[in-house]
Order: structure tokens, then sequence, then C-alpha cells
């Protein structure tokens, strides 16, 4: 047990993921405390019973604290999970700051939990679309080596927030009373429509998302060789992403075989009813913790009995977060 847990970013949308999981699970604590930035301060949020005030994130907050979730964004990550570990705080972090740090492990406990006994203080969840895309990934490739992997996101509005959660909301009103969308912090209308994944896009043509999903996945994997591209698209659901996976194996591999690897695999549900064509969706997969796999079947374009298609469908705020977190602490 630990004496005393910190949320960072308390009341933002993943925030509050950790502290509804911290009760659900049963998580095992003396004591929780909320921290987020000024503005926030003084909000108060249920947890097991107890009214907590949310107090405002300063360098003098992790005296006395074990073990802090941040969910508040790479800059306050960078900031802080310093301050935290040196504190002799064990930190979690959601954010982009520290994954591709080679002192820092990254972990998915259903891929790589012996990687947590490397940590310095610090520990890093992945990027959400690399989260749910390799919780049902790993266990094919132990079972027969990946060689390429060709990974398409739709990817829901929680992967980018409470606020643009609630921008998806307001120009679907918009849009179904005869309105203008108006775009706030998306470069376009969102409601009735999908883009490309609004994060910078590099000189090799690949936004920051999809270069997030191959450095995450062969750090992981503890294999560089893999082949893996992305194509990463911001679709108009509110919750939960989506992907069609491409798989390509060294040795053969039938569809049945996938089938019956995921049916054993932790944190994953195979969804797979070719009548009456139930499959994975968002709206199933939303609070869910496993993550849905169907459409399992034959690639019919790639070598003869090596390629497998598949979609998936996992919760952004759960396992491809807050979940995935909090089995990290678990973990610890």
């Amino acid at each position: 047990m630990f004496d005393c847990v910190a949320v960072v970013g308390a009341t933002g949308a993943v925030g509050r993921e950790f502290i509804s999981l911290l009760e659900t699970r049963g998580f095992k604590a003396r004591a929780v405390r909320l921290l987020a930035s000024r503005r926030s301060a003084g909000q108060r949020i249920r947890l097991n019973g107890d009214e907590l005030v949310v107090e405002e994130l300063t360098a003098d907050s992790f005296k006395g604290v074990d073990l802090a979730f941040f969910s508040a964004g790479g800059g306050v990550s960078k900031e802080f999970a310093p301050v935290a570990a040196r504190a002799g705080c064990v930190v979690v972090d959601n954010s982009s700051a520290f994954r591709m740090d080679p002192a820092t492990p990254l972990i998915v406990p259903e891929v790589n939990p012996d990687d947590t006994r490397q940590h310095q203080g610090i520990l890093a969840n992945p990027n959400c679309s690399t989260i749910i895309m390799v919780v049902p990934v790993w266990p094919l490739h132990r079972a027969n080596p990946i060689k390429r992997i060709i990974a398409s996101t739709y990817q829901a509005a929680s992967g980018a927030g409470q606020a643009v959660m609630d921008e998806l909301a307001d120009q679907t009103r918009d849009v179904l009373a005869g309105k203008p969308a108006a775009p706030r912090l998306l470069p376009f209308q969102y409601a009735f429509n999908l883009f490309s994944h609004n994060s910078a896009i590099g000189e090799n043509g690949y936004n920051v998302e999809e270069m997030k999903m191959i450095h995450e996945t062969h750090k992981m994997f503890h294999d560089d060789a893999i082949r893996i591209a992305a194509t990463c698209v911001r679709v108009p659901v509110m919750r939960a992403h989506s992907e069609a996976l491409n798989l390509e194996f060294t040795n053969p591999i039938t569809p049945d075989e996938v089938r019956a690897i995921l049916a054993d695999a932790p944190g994953v549900k195979v969804v797979d009813q070719r009548e009456p064509q139930h499959f994975p969706m968002p709206i199933e997969a939303s609070g869910q913790d496993d993550v849905l796999v169907g459409r399992i079947r034959e690639d019919l374009s790639g070598p003869a009995g090596h390629s497998i298609t598949m979609f998936i469908a996992g919760d952004q705020l759960r396992k491809g977060a807050a979940l995935n977190g909090i089995q990290i602490a678990e973990l610890l």
C-alpha cells in the first residue's frame, strides 16, 4: 500500500479517469491528493465517499507523496516530474515528455512489465494509439514474429482532452440547428467531418502522432527491425479510438490461429461475429478495460498465408491513458 498518492491534472478528462479508477479498482492508498493549476484549485471531487479539494500544483506539492500520476501535459511534466522524483516520489507520466528518454521505461503492462524494474523515479505511459495497438499485437508477435505493421487510426475527441470533446459537442449542436460550426482548438470543422491528425508534420511527411506509434512500439518491443507505417486521422467520435491493422508475419498464420491466440491474451476481447456483422465499435469500447479485436481475416494482397488484417477499438481515456497508468502502479 502507498501512504500518499497524488493525481496531477486532476480536473482534466484523464485526471478524472485516474480518480475514478482509483476507486473502482480498490487501489490501496492511505491518502490521495488532487493537484492542478491555480485556475482549477479549490474544485471539489468525490473519491471513496470523501470530498477532496483540488490543490494548486507547486514545487512543494510532493513532500510525503509516494506515487504521482501526471496527466497535465508535457510542459507540466517536464517541470514538475523531476521535482517529484527528487522528493522521493515515483512518477507515472501520461505525457510525451519522457517516453523516448533512454533512462525512462515506457510501459504497457501486458507487453513489457519487467522494464518497470529499470525506473529511476519516472515511468512513462505510451501514446494512446500505441497502447491500443500493441495490446493485441504483442501476443501475436510472441507467437509468430511480426515483420511489418500498417496502421490506420480513427481517433476520438477524447484523445485531445475535455476541451476538444466539448468542441465536438458544441459543433454538432450548431450544425444540427443549421448554424455554421465554429472551430476553436482544432483547425477545421470537427462535427460530421474527419481530417488528418492535427499534430505537426515532419520533413518525411509523417505527423508526430504517426511517428510516436513507430518509435514507441520499437522501444517497448525491444525490436527496431519491425517495419511500421501509420496514418492517423481524427474522427468525430466522442470517446474510444479505433484502428485498422495489417500485420505481416515471419511464418504462415491463419485467422483461426490469430483468434485462438487473442482469446487467451490479457487485455483483449475478441468481437468477431460475421453474422450479424458484430465487430469492434468505439461506442462499445467506451468505458471498457479491454481492447476489442475483430474483422480478423487473411490479407489477400499480402504474401500467401503470412498477412492478417484486423480492426480494433479501445477506450482512449482508460486503457489508452489512465488505466494503463494505474496498472503500472499496480506492478510497482
